[in-house]
This record gives C-alpha cells, sequence and structure tokens, in this order.
C-alpha cells in the first residue's frame, strides 16, 4: 500500500509504514515540503493511488464531496505525543491495512479503528 503522510503528522511514521512493508512518503519530502497545498496533495493521492492520513478535516469533507484525495485516514486522537502516537499506530496497523483493502475512508482515534465509507 502507498501513503502520503500529512505535516501535522510525524516523520517517523513514514520509517514504520516503510518497516511494514509499506511505501511511505512525508509531504516533507515533496518539492513545496510541509507548504504542499490540499490540492496537490489530493492529485497526488489520485495519481499514485496514495491513502492520505492526515488530522486534516478538510480532507475528510473533500474525500466525502468529491472523492479527494483516494483514500483517507484520517486521525482523531486531538494532542498526543509522537512517541504515543506511533506505538497507537503500531498496534492498529493490521487493522488499518484491513480496513483501507476494502474502504476509502477510515477513521484513527485513542482506541480503535473505524470505517467511515
Amino acid at each position: 500500500m502507498k501513503f502520503l503522510v500529512d505535516a501535522h503528522l510525524p516523520q517517523g511514521l513514514c520509517a514504520l509504514l516503510q518497516a511494514a512493508g509499506h511505501d511511505a512518503l512525508h509531504t516533507s519530502q515533496l518539492a513545496a515540503q510541509n507548504r504542499t497545498t490540499d490540492r496537490a496533495i489530493n492529485e497526488l493521492s489520485l495519481r499514485e493511488q496514495r491513502v492520505v492520513v492526515t488530522k486534516d478535516s478538510d480532507f475528510f469533507h473533500s474525500h466525502l464531496l468529491r472523492r479527494e484525495p483516494w483514500k483517507l485516514l484520517l486521525v482523531r486522537t486531538g494532542n498526543i505525543r509522537a512517541r504515543d502516537f506511533k506505538e497507537l499506530f503500531q498496534r492498529h496497523l493490521p487493522a488499518i491495512e484491513a480496513a483501507l483493502a476494502q474502504n476509502s475512508l477510515v477513521e484513527l482515534d485513542r482506541q480503535a479503528v473505524k470505517v467511515v465509507a
């Protein structure tokens, strides 16, 4: 699976995803880095069939209205330390992978992975 991790999330999430066998980019690796626009993120997601991982609810609305980005993992953990977030993500990664294999919009909160669409 291919992922694009948004600026609001730690770069270390890419290493975690890569260690699990996924292709993962962080917005900091793109030409405009963390100033990459939502539109450019959506275009890259559609072109390369990448799951956008973000806390930004604007992507939630654009996915529901226009099916952009291609697939979305919306993080709804609130404020959380990077280390704690990576541990939470690692613990739920099998459920995240399974949910995204069959669905286009998935949420991760502090307790569970939820399929939205």
